[in-house]
């Protein structure tokens, strides 16, 4: 569980050490000798930002500077996987810049003092890997500024999640995903149809009426789940029979599938679900049992997961409220 936890902790602490949204602190130029003002530079025509989030900017230099820190490919990559490279990470910085509004909103800043400390404790711990501050903002491409910056907000949501993530929170969680800290994963196989959420209506009502005709057919007998699925589903995984192997509760598929998955007992097939991908027909073909876990053990783990939860939450409802351009090509 320790493993598994530290993974999706890691991932969820990422938007506070590899962003830089909002990280550098302006400057300003250094006088010419003597004291005579510096001469005017020429006007320059500034680059539209990468997005803007309620007024403020991502800037292009900050998402290419976060594209960098993936190290450059050892083959050619397709203009259609580097755009889908640039939005996701655009997509990650603009939850970064919502998680910091909020933060600033929401939570009292961090003092000069506690944040030395923090500093300290990095560079300590970089020095017993023989490495140090300098090595880290250079191969992370970041400023003293920005890491500083990006601690603070670190702090401020450890601060926050400590006063809102009560013991009852925890101990529900728990309940509610026993089957997760159990260990249980379940194999599965789906048929899917690529039909996004802000699809018009008519589509959707097509492809619904579709899986649900095709699941009348399977559960008759007179269809094959495997068959419809190489020959119907809009997924990778259909030449494979939908096959998409095993899965635990949570943190691994979209959670309406997860859901609507592991509601079933093997061989079942599921009404239509509806994820962020589509609308899906499920069948369990295995279950695996896991092994019973104790609160009592775990219990940091769990409030791990359940402050993620919340963090995940809280974005979802920003993004739906923020003011958000994107002007990515």
């Amino acid at each position: 569980m320790k493993r598994r936890m530290w993974k999706v902790a890691a991932l969820a602490g990422t938007y506070a050490l590899a962003c830089v949204v909002g990280g550098a602190t302006a400057q300003s130029p250094n006088p010419m000798p003597g004291g005579a003002a510096a001469p005017a530079a020429a006007p320059t025509t500034e680059p539209k930002p990468a997005a803007v989030v309620n007024g403020q900017p991502i800037a292009m230099a900050e998402l290419e500077t976060v594209l960098k820190q993936a190290g450059p490919s050892a083959v050619p990559v397709p203009d259609d996987q580097r755009r889908a490279a640039q939005r996701q990470t655009l997509a990650m910085l603009i939850d970064d810049m919502l998680m910091h509004q909020f933060l600033t909103q929401n939570t009292p800043p961090v003092t000069d003092a506690d944040l030395d400390k923090k500093l300290a404790e990095m560079d300590a711990g970089l020095r017993k890997e023989n490495k140090s501050l300098a090595e880290f903002y250079r191969n992370s491409g970041l400023t003293e500024a920005q890491v500083r910056t990006n601690i603070g907000y670190t702090m401020r949501w450890h601060a926050y999640a400590r006063q809102h993530v009560t013991d009852a929170m925890v101990e529900k969680y728990y309940t509610d995903y026993k089957d997760f800290f159990d260990g249980v994963t379940v194999k599965a196989s789906h048929i899917v149809l690529r039909v996004p959420p802000g699809a018009p209506a008519e589509e959707q009502q097509a492809a619904r009426a579709k899986l649900t005709e095709l699941r009348q057919q399977i559960i008759a007998g007179k269809l094959d789940f495997a068959e419809a699925a190489k020959k119907h589903s809009q997924c990778p995984s259909a030449p494979g029979g939908g096959d998409i192997g095993y899965f635990p509760r949570k943190w691994v598929v979209d959670e309406a599938f997860a859901k609507a998955a592991f509601a079933l007992k093997p061989g079942e097939v599921s009404d239509v679900v509806q994820s962020d991908f589509g609308l899906h027909l499920i069948k369990v073909t295995d279950r695996k049992p896991g092994q019973a876990s104790d609160l009592a053990k775990i219990k940091e783990d769990v409030r791990e997961f359940c402050t993620e939860e919340v963090r995940q939450s809280l974005l979802a409802q920003m993004r739906k409220d923020a003011k958000i351009e994107v002007n990515l090509p």
